[in-house]
């Protein structure tokens, strides 16, 4: 895809924020466990960062789905996993199928305020039983006059310990697993929402996960996004971009892995020579520059159909099973050619390593992602 002016002075003005407001802080938020998640969406709101794709009259820019493209690869120079993944959360994963189908009411109460930065959002799907299986949860919402009551837990819920509202996936009615759910959106402080707990991770660590708890909360059915028992489809639509988000932000992240590997390993002498001098090396990380153009160029295609307004989700599944692949690969060989400073907290590598285990488990398994490729082998859509 060729990118215009306009592109490159996003990724631009990401970069200056990113060296301006977040860089100099993470060690401090990945030692706390937790970022200030309202004081720096806030931040990032007020650069119309938040909303590039959104509608225009709820605060977005409007621009088409390249330039969120653009963000997510860009925030790949954030020198932790934990803070760009939040962002991602609020900009590619809880807040889609709100723009797209919500009413005019709920756009204004809560994609307006996740735009600006006002409010900070969570994605809540997976539970303590059903995490790739999205069609086995078991949280339900009875209604009751013009109610919603809802009961269940999730689990592995980024921002959660921070986030004002979830869009929550709640089972609306009895039939087949794929036709009776709907997308709510619970305000996290009604009556009945709890913090189970805040996980601690062996990575990620500024991004706080948590399991919530949700014990007859009652919220308003105009809070349901779209129509209902819908959301199954609305779900799978919003994977489509999280999965994309995921490629092209472990694009930017494994860039920076190479570069800081290169300038390691070119600075550091082993046997009398730098270790980049040595064939093996050399070899090792030419192949991984390959690997990472290749990642690169089955993300943008993704994003070309998007933007087309096609149905990505075969080139995005392939993208986020790359993604997950190649960070194992690169990310473990890269801290090989750190040797014992590549073991040490205090190397970029070793945060890269561990944050980056996550991208082959959440948002869908590596093994989910085969499977959904399997099922596109041989049909007419997987043909494209």
């Amino acid at each position: 895809m060729q990118l215009t002016h306009d592109h490159h002075e996003t990724r631009r003005t990401l970069e200056r924020w990113i060296d301006d407001h977040v860089n100099p802080h993470v060690d401090d938020w990945e030692a706390a466990g937790i970022f200030p998640a309202h004081e720096l969406f806030g931040s990032l709101g007020k650069l119309g960062l938040l909303g590039i794709d959104k509608p225009e009259a709820y605060g977005g820019l409007g621009l088409d789905y390249s330039y969120s493209a653009v963000m997510a690869e860009a925030l790949g120079r954030i020198k932790c996993g934990g803070v760009p993944m939040a962002i991602g959360v609020q900009t590619d994963m809880c807040t889609p199928a709100l723009a797209k189908h919500g009413s005019d009411a709920l756009r204004e109460a809560f994609l307006r305020p996740a735009i600006s930065g006002e409010m900070v959002g969570c994605l809540g799907v997976s539970e303590p039983g059903a995490g790739s299986d999205v069609a086995a949860i078991r949280t339900r919402a009875r209604t009751d006059g013009g109610d919603y009551v809802i009961d269940g837990a999730k689990m592995w819920i980024t921002n959660g310990t921070q986030a004002d509202f979830c869009c929550l996936l709640v089972n609306t009615g009895d039939g087949p697993a794929h036709r009776n759910k709907s997308l709510v959106v619970v305000p996290m402080d009604a009556p009945g929402v709890s913090v189970a707990r805040k996980f601690d991770k062996i990575g990620m660590r500024s991004s706080d996960t948590a399991q919530l708890h949700f014990d007859a909360v009652r919220v308003p059915q105009h809070h349901r996004i779209g129509e209902e028992n819908m959301s199954f489809v609305y779900q799978m639509e919003q994977f489509q971009y999280e999965r994309l988000w995921a490629g092209l932000n472990t694009v930017g992240t494994l860039r920076r892995a190479l570069a800081a590997t290169l300038d390691y390993t070119r600075a550091r002498e082993v046997f009398g020579r730098p270790v980049a001098a040595h064939q093996w090396v050399g070899f090792t990380l030419a192949g991984y520059e390959a690997e990472l153009e290749a990642l690169a160029a089955l993300c943008w295609r993704g994003v070309e159909m998007v933007v087309a307004g096609e149905d990505a989700t075969r080139l995005a599944t392939m993208a986020k099973l790359k993604a997950g692949r190649l960070t194992r690969e690169m990310a473990d060989g890269c801290l090989q050619f750190w040797g014992g400073m590549g073991y040490a907290e205090e190397s970029e590598i070793s945060r890269i390593f561990r944050d980056g285990r996550l991208t082959a488990i959440g948002g869908g398994a590596d093994e989910v992602m085969l499977q959904i490729l399997t099922k596109f082998m041989g049909s007419d859509r997987g043909q494209a």
